[in-house]
């Protein structure tokens, strides 16, 4: 699976991957609003559960790499949440409960490129058309601005608050269809 934009290539992440997705996984300032960094011995993992969610939803995080050099950006894609407990899994395990969300990472170096909102721009008509889904949903941390200014450009709207099943409270922002 591939996505091209006018700078990015986005594609399916292989397990390859893990050294250059350190850059972001073991960042502070990245991971602060998503989640605990990971260590360089830990993001083969993390690359191979990107991959099960592809083989478990046909969908998944691809890889953003800048299309002049091939530079690994980041990651952007579409993942299932259970909204009883607002944990990850997959559609099948969900069901009903099922709720897609469009989410990016980028390496701190490329923040401020709009590169997120234009890959993220991709993967939202993609899943659109492409996979139909219908309500689709970004969860951001109240206090990541950045990522909201991402939301809003993509005319995204915040509704609800909620809390992970991690405990951590998360706006959910609304896109339209």
């Amino acid at each position: 699976m591939r996505l091209e934009t006018e700078r990015l290539v986005l594609r399916k992440p292989r397990l390859e991957d893990a050294e250059a997705a350190f850059e972001y996984l073991g960042d502070p300032e990245v991971m602060r609003f998503i989640g605990d960094t990971v260590p360089i011995r830990d993001c083969r993992d993390v690359v191979q559960k990107w991959l099960e969610r592809w083989h478990a939803n046909g969908f998944g995080h691809f890889v953003v790499e800048r299309r002049e050099d091939g530079r690994f950006l980041g990651r952007i894609g579409v993942i299932v949440w259970d909204t009883r407990t607002w944990s990850h899994t997959t559609a099948p395990e969900a069901g009903a409960h099922g709720q897609p969300e469009l989410g990016w990472a980028l390496v701190r170096a490329h923040w401020g490129h709009g590169y997120a909102t234009e890959g993220a721009r991709a993967v939202r008509d993609w899943a659109r058309s492409e996979l139909r889904i219908g309500r689709l949903i970004s969860l951001i941390h109240p206090d990541n601005a950045a990522s909201a200014r991402v939301a809003e450009r993509l005319g995204a709207r915040p509704d609800e608050t909620v809390q992970l099943e991690s405990g951590v409270p998360c706006v959910v922002w609304v896109h339209p269809r």
